[in-house]
């Protein structure tokens, strides 16, 4: 497979990174055309297709069908921690906000219930290779609370070394200290990530999360004291009252830090979705012009610094996990992002958790009192999902290659699956050809590639794979913006 792990902006000069093949050409006029509203495509198909009528037992078929083809691939937990002591206007995340610590006990005894009833479905010799801890705010709870939590999953399922397993766990830096890291690292996590989203006060005030730099550089400086083996940290653009000069200061800023990697989201204000973001001024927004000129900065700026570029918006440093897996072919992306754990089924564990095993996808119920009353009658909390047809199958695995490698081999995928690509996607390859016009993709014999010009719209591409859009179900106006 070729590999391509570098940057360029939009002059005609190429900040490379790493390999110097690999580059991504900001084209603003091409971006502004092509901006537009489309998955994230963390699946395939999207949540949004999940269905009401798949249950628990449908996840306990599956769960057997595991058992009886012999599968042993690792598994993959994720763990939903919903609290938060204070709401951040643009958060988009099922949370609870709340600063009564007994909600946080209650909830630990039903993820306790919930992890038993999963276990049981499992003998004990499947490895947990990935886990991740996210919400909400999962340092909402005190270490004891960690502590038990971690305990309970120890006790059901069985982890690998701490050199061959991913254990992750988003952090809040206002709610943790030394004491809470260490004890983290102890538990076995050796990954965290960090909310930060932007280091500028004026910012912070709007989007209502007051974080000081400072408090965020110690947390960091003790997070590599402490030997996590990895930190990324997480930033968002499009926020009130940035500016490609206020930007340019928090990049700078969190580069000087030098975490292994970086997220770089763009802001989907959606107020009539998401209630919290209908205290953000819209005035004080940055346009959408501006928006893509502080993104051509922060892609000047980790370039320059020795970042590779994933895909969408995630960077690495080229020692990371995550970079050395892209260029081994091996990355992968699930519900939360890009990963390394490519073959591993995932658990979803808590309020509106997502698992993914075999050929199926399930989630549980989005809202505590369902969630509650679905494991007081001692059934999993399983409350939508569906069964993977074989086109479903198939494109996903179109998806997943686009997303991750920016190319596809026609052949592999006829490897793979009984069909003749160029026949089974005549419709596809032919609404591809205003992006070949373009010069956002490349289709040369066997190899359908995307290339630098064009794999900052990477989504749109995937886009074109996606039976369900062509049916024009869901609309695009739930989804956030491509670029």
């Amino acid at each position: 497979m070729r590999l391509l792990d570098g940057i360029a902006i939009m002059t005609p000069t190429l900040i490379a990174v790493g390999s110097p093949s690999l580059a991504v050409d900001f084209d603003l006029a091409t971006l502004q055309r092509l901006s537009t509203n489309g998955p994230r495509y963390t699946s395939y198909p999207t949540a949004d297709r999940f269905a009401s009528d798949f249950t628990e037992k449908d996840y306990i078929l599956a769960t057997r069908e595991r058992r009886e083809r012999g599968l042993r691939a690792p598994l993959s937990l994720y763990i939903h921690i919903p609290f938060c002591e204070s709401v951040c206007y643009y958060c988009a995340c099922n949370k609870v906000v709340t600063k009564d610590r007994r909600k946080a006990n209650h909830y630990l005894n039903y993820l306790e219930q919930e992890i038993a009833l999963h276990a049981r479905h499992y003998d004990g010799q499947d490895i947990v290779s990935q886990l991740h801890w996210g919400g909400g705010t999962p340092t909402y709870l005190e270490p004891a609370q960690l502590h038990r939590l971690m305990q309970s999953l120890r006790e059901s399922f069985q982890f690998a070394s701490d050199e061959l397993g991913e254990y992750s766990i988003e952090i809040d830096p206002r709610t943790v200290n030394a004491s809470t890291l260490s004890a983290l690292r102890s538990m076995g996590f050796n990954r965290v990530s960090l909310g930060v989203q932007d280091i500028d006060p004026k910012v912070q005030q709007a989007i209502n999360r007051i974080q000081p730099i400072a408090q965020t550089l110690d947390v960091m400086g003790m997070v590599q004291r402490l030997g996590f083996r990895s930190t990324s940290i997480d930033l968002i653009y499009g926020l009130p009252h940035q500016s490609v000069s206020s930007f340019r200061q928090t990049i700078d800023t969190i580069i000087a830090a030098r975490p292994s990697r970086i997220a770089l989201y763009h802001y989907a204000h959606l107020p009539s979705r998401f209630k919290p973001q209908r205290r953000i001024d819209e005035l004080a927004l940055p346009s959408s012009a501006e928006k893509l000129l502080i993104l051509q900065l922060a892609i000047e700026q980790l370039a320059a610094a020795g970042y590779a570029y994933i895909g969408m918006d995630h960077f690495a440093l080229p020692t990371d996990e995550l970079a050395i897996a892209q260029r081994q072919g091996r990355l992968h992306r699930n519900f939360q992002g890009y990963s390394t754990h490519a073959q591993a089924d995932l658990i979803g564990i808590g309020v509106s958790a997502i698992g993914a095993m075999g050929r199926s996808y399930l989630q549980n119920a989005r809202d505590l009192e369902t969630y509650y009353a679905l494991l007081d009658n001692k059934q999993l909390p399983i409350q939508r999902g569906l069964h993977m047809t074989m086109d479903d199958r198939i494109r996903r695995t179109v998806i997943q290659s686009l997303m991750c490698h920016f190319e596809l081999c026609k052949s592999a995928v006829e490897e793979i699956y009984p069909i003749d690509f160029d026949a089974y996607f005549q419709s596809e390859l032919i609404a591809l050809k205003p992006f070949i016009a373009d010069g956002l993709i490349q289709h040369e014999g066997d190899w359908l590639s995307v290339t630098p010009k064009g794999r900052l719209v990477v989504r749109n591409v995937a886009m074109v794979f996606d039976a369900y859009l062509r049916q024009g179900q869901p609309t695009l106006a739930q989804y956030s913006q491509t670029v």
